[in-house]
């Protein structure tokens, strides 16, 4: 069993144990899964990607700021996370959306991953690092390759929507397959932002998903960014998310290394009804498949997400204990004061 496999494992019982002990309104999240931060480089490069012929709208303006680690830090300070899962950027360089595509993209995703596993290495009781890649293009089973051995480089961060993957043509299944395959042979948990560009992407794409990619993950936890969407609680989402319902209804063993991040999947507006109805989807999936994530710096202060508008959601004290003490699959959970694996 290798290093982070058994990390993995290792914290099973004694985070189940912890869990209990939670009271659900006495701590923050612990665990904010799914942030990030871009490396110079891709800050450097971000001016003509946001400005492409290929990008169908121009990049929020957060999207470009300039903030470090130290302002993730400090913003995780301020709201009681004691970690995060930073996800690189990288997967931007190779995105089909940046025309003409730049000659040095692959080095540029190399540089950019190097960057995220640094900040993991320089505080590793704070920052867990996920590489990013384009499962698409040759530099994804080589960047997991090359990153499989290190102990910092602990995940790996798809993201569908930027990479242009239609899971629907099997080409792009069979390569995104072969991603996970990979990633489960490292024993690298997955973070994915499954939903793509179709414009009716829903359910049935959730049935390709969990049929023909899941499996490949070889038993890691694969996170589904938030809740299947992009963000926000449109018709599409609900549609993946209800497509998740019933299949894991109908194939329960399938939760079993399932989670759903809850980053920018409501805000501070959203409805109470629609927040009535995310919970009774939760239920049915399993409210501890869900975790904490904000989408920082999307998500503004951590502070008014994550123990803010996370609030707002109309679970029971012991299911929003759950929640905001999960912390799944990863070596340090054990010495939080909740989580799972």
């Amino acid at each position: 069993m290798t290093f982070k496999l058994a990390a993995l494992t290792g914290a099973v019982a004694m985070a189940l144990a912890a869990c209990a002990t939670i009271q659900p309104a006495a701590a923050p999240a612990a665990v904010d899964h799914h942030v990030h931060v871009h490396s110079p480089e891709i800050l450097a490069f971000l001016p003509g990607y946001c400005s492409s012929l290929g990008r169908a709208g121009a990049c929020p303006e957060v999207f470009l700021k300039p903030l470090t680690v130290d302002d993730l830090l400090a913003d995780m300070d301020a709201a009681g996370v004691r970690r995060a899962w930073m996800m690189s950027t990288a997967y931007l360089a190779e995105s089909p959306m940046m025309v003409p595509p730049r000659p040095d993209a692959a080095q540029l995703v190399h540089t950019a991953n190097a960057f995220t596993v640094m900040q993991a290495r320089t505080h590793p009781d704070r920052l867990v690092a996920f590489i990013g890649v384009n499962p698409l293009t040759p530099t994804a089973l080589s960047e997991i390759a090359r990153w499989k051995d290190d102990p910092f480089a602990t995940g790996v961060k798809i993201h569908l929507t930027n990479s242009g993957v239609d899971l629907r043509d099997p080409a792009d299944v069979a390569h995104l397959a072969a991603v996970f395959r990979a990633a489960g042979q490292a024993h690298m948990p997955i973070l994915i932002h499954m939903r793509t560009r179709a414009a009716d992407y829903g359910a049935q794409d959730v049935r390709i998903f969990l049929d023909q990619v899941l499996p490949q993950a070889a038993g890691v936890p694969v996170i589904i960014a938030h809740s299947g969407g992009w963000g926000g609680l449109d018709d599409n989402t609900w549609s993946a998310m209800q497509g998740f319902a019933d299949a894991l209804a109908e194939r329960p063993e399938l939760k079993q290394n399932l989670y759903f991040d809850l980053a920018q999947t409501f805000k501070a507006d959203t409805s109470q009804a629609d927040l009535t109805r995310l919970v009774a989807m939760m239920r049915r999936i399993g409210v501890g498949r869900f975790v904490p994530g904000s989408d920082w710096p999307f998500s503004g202060p951590l502070d008014g997400y994550l123990n803010g508008a996370l609030a707002r959601l109309p679970l029971t004290p012991t299911e929003a204990s759950m929640v905001r003490s999960a912390c799944v699959g990863i070596k340090y959970c054990a010495t939080l004061s909740g989580g799972r694996y």
